[in-house]
């Protein structure tokens, strides 16, 4: 497979597939292809990976792109202003991204349900409890809302993050939740009660236009009936 990542900060990945090449997509971000794409759409694991998906806010079912007959491309689009990031994925190098963010790979990369391993870290940490794992090899491409910025934590190095601001991080590094310092910080001070604290080793992805905040700043706009 070869791909092209365009369009800016409304992007789309354009990718190139050889004759009996495949590749999958959880949602209908397919938006363009040639006709000898064939599309199947499939459990991809059975019910039980299909129900692993469904409860990190995917489809139950994906959607297979197979090339026939020859060369083909396809072009999936994000869903939200942003970037499109290609990650690899290999054994030792899986990753945990956020919610609806997987957008398409390789059928040789695996995605899977990552449970918090504590409670508030899913409850408070804006991130949710359950997120989604990519395991095995192969290339998937993953939705950013807004600008990406990429930190390498060393082993015991933390970054404190707002709700909503993670996009991806290595399996390796640890997510936990923690209040904000100060009765008067945490009611007057405008950034919420807790802050999710990010412990390396591993690569964080942060995202500076979270989808949720963008909605929460658009919300008192609109005219109540």
């Amino acid at each position: 497979m070869q791909y092209e990542i365009i369009g800016g900060q409304l992007p789309a990945v354009r990718c190139i597939l050889a004759a009996g090449e495949t590749m999958i997509t959880e949602k209908g971000s397919m938006c363009w292809m040639t006709p000898n794409m064939k599309m199947e759409t499939s459990t991809n694991g059975g019910l039980g990976k299909a129900l692993g998906r469904m409860l990190s806010k995917e489809s139950m079912f994906q959607n297979r792109y197979t090339a026939q007959g020859g060369e083909g491309e396809i072009t999936f689009a994000s869903s939200f202003p942003g970037s499109i990031l290609a990650v690899e994925i290999s054994p030792g190098h899986e990753m945990v991204v956020q919610k609806s963010a997987f957008l398409a790979s390789e059928t040789t990369v695996e995605l899977s349900v990552a449970f918090q391993k504590k409670l508030g870290s899913g409850f408070f940490g804006g991130e949710g409890f359950i997120m989604q794992k990519l395991s095995g090899s192969g290339i998937a491409f993953i939705e950013v809302d807004g600008f990406a910025v990429e930190y390498e934590l060393q082993a015991g190095q933390q970054m404190i993050v707002d709700t909503g601001y993670l996009a991806m991080m290595t399996a390796g590094c640890r997510m936990e939740v923690q209040t904000v310092p100060g009765v008067k910080n945490a009611l007057f001070g405008g950034e919420g009660l807790f802050n999710t604290v990010i412990t390396g080793p591993g690569k964080i992805v942060l995202q500076t236009m979270p989808i949720s905040a963008v909605a929460g700043n658009i919300i008192p706009f609109i005219p109540s009936k």
